[in-house]
């Protein structure tokens, strides 16, 4: 189909549907109950990056910087740019031991109700088969439609698909190479690859600053639609940078184009943004590797990864411990958010060992006390106890420990979860904000129970409701049910 004629039909689905390329029309559509159920999915950061697997997935940015530690990598090992680009890492990533089933089974046993691998990353190679560019897995590499294998097993384990675009990026991300007499960033014969990479940003942030061009953004918008209909995603994840003035008209397209679609196919569908790239209940509010203070009265998600330095796998990564991973999705959940924890697969299609425990300890964490997470909602507050998470992006290695005194609430019907973050030696946890001053509760308590546990707990209510169980040494947060009248 000629791109005229695609336009043309992306502009009629719009013209004749339920949703406009309006915010006005946009902000009615609801966020999915799948998402506010399921709290904890997956993201998967695997591309050409892998291959190197140095640095992190900027690893093609900024190997064409000679003062980066990438490009002194990089020529010391594949040699000079000129004679070994990051194109030619495309035949080196085979995916020789990819295995979809296997990956989707541990993803279930993590307890994740959904997952979303990367489409197309900063770097412009797509991880599905695609119409618009031979740059894809599927007819280069590893020859193999990625992310459909992905999408059938994880729909048949009865998970949901999302996958996630960063394209926007791809207008500016290869300019470093512009400027390097000896990049094969200069090659016409690979400017599919590499693209216009022009433009010398000020400030990343400044909405105005080096906007992409019409040619750019249309095929953005035809990118989108081709993601859309070819593979049915119930979320979409963008990165940031669409948040430039100039995408504004294109992605009230994509969204409009993408609720309208999704009606068609019967399912509930999310997209996912950040910094106000879309407007207030538009899409789901992303914070990237952080989180909010208090009680957001939107549905909001964390979009975080098992390493601090790197989305995608890398020999130097640094793994947060599977228990500050948990107490973030306790937290998070408590907030009335969702957590999309990132794992980086290796290039040959292995998940690292790190990686896989992680996912099997919140695994199991969740088996026990999923029922504090799945299906709840916020209660009157979210917690009590003096460690204070900070807010906004890139703040998920800034907060203290928790205590013995920090206390995370959810609720389902007439159950209320006490989540303890630590739990204290001498096994007494006093509860402040249920007390019998009636300040947040204001009826009667019928039992009190510990989650995995048959210890039955003592309690009082009385200006604090005090429960008492001796428990052995515990590496994760403990859930106690309160059932109320």
């Amino acid at each position: 189909m000629e791109k005229n004629e695609r336009l043309q039909q992306i502009d009629k689905v719009i013209g004749n549907g339920p949703f406009k390329d309006s915010w006005a029309s946009l902000c009615t559509h609801n966020t999915p109950k799948w998402l506010r159920d399921g709290k904890f999915g997956i993201f998967i950061h695997w591309g050409l990056y892998s291959v190197p697997a140095f640095g992190s997935e900027w690893y093609p940015r900024h190997v064409y910087r000679k003062d980066s530690p990438e490009y002194r990598y990089h020529v010391n090992k594949y040699g000079p740019l000129d004679k070994f680009g990051y194109k030619d890492f495309i035949p080196l990533f085979k995916a020789e031991q990819f295995e979809p089933k296997k990956w989707v089974e541990l993803f279930k046993k993590s307890g994740a109700k959904y997952v979303a691998p990367v489409g197309e990353h900063h770097d412009g190679f797509q991880m599905y088969k695609s119409g618009l560019s031979p740059w894809n897995a599927a007819d280069m590499g590893p020859q193999r439609d990625i992310l459909g294998e992905l999408k059938k097993e994880i729909e048949d384990a009865g998970m949901v698909f999302g996958s996630s675009s960063h394209r926007a990026e791809h207008w500016w991300f290869f300019n470093c190479g512009r400027n390097m007499k000896e990049s094969d960033v200069n090659d016409e014969k690979y400017v599919g690859i590499y693209g216009p990479a022009v433009g010398s940003s000020r400030d990343w942030l400044d909405l105005y600053d080096n906007p992409p061009d019409q040619e750019f953004l249309e095929d953005w918008l035809m990118r989108t639609c081709e993601l859309i209909d070819n593979y049915e995603p119930q979320m979409i994840y963008f990165d940031w940078w669409v948040q430039n003035y100039a995408f504004k008209p294109y992605i009230k397209k994509a969204a409009a184009y993408y609720y309208i679609r999704s009606e068609g196919w019967k399912k509930e569908v999310a997209i996912g943004g950040k910094f106000d790239a879309f407007v207030y209940l538009s899409a789901v509010k992303e914070i990237e590797r952080g989180q909010v203070s208090g009680i957001s009265p939107d549905f909001w998600q964390c979009d975080t990864s098992v390493a601090k330095n790197s989305w995608c796998y890398t020999v130097d990564n640094e793994y947060k411990t599977s228990r500050e991973l948990i107490e973030d999705l306790v937290d998070i959940v408590s907030k009335n958010g969702a957590l999309l924890l990132n794992i980086g697969p290796k290039a040959d299609g292995t998940i690292p060992a790190e990686d896989e425990k992680i996912l099997r300890d919140i695994g199991k964490w969740l088996e026990t006390n999923g029922e504090a997470i799945y299906y709840t909602t916020y209660w009157k507050t979210f917690g009590e106890g003096p460690t204070n998470v900070p807010e906004g992006h890139f703040t998920d290695t800034k907060r203290e420990e928790y205590t013995t005194e920090d206390i995370r609430f959810t609720c389902r019907a007439d159950t209320i979860y006490a989540i303890v973050m630590r739990w204290p030696d001498d096994g007494c946890v006093h509860i402040k904000s249920i007390g019998n001053d009636y300040r947040y509760l204001k009826t009667s308590i019928r039992s009190v129970e510990i989650l995995g546990y048959q210890i039955a707990p003592l309690y009082e209510f009385r200006e604090t409701l005090d429960i008492t169980a001796k428990l052995e040494p515990v590496d994760a947060p403990v859930v106690i049910k309160i059932k109320i009248d």
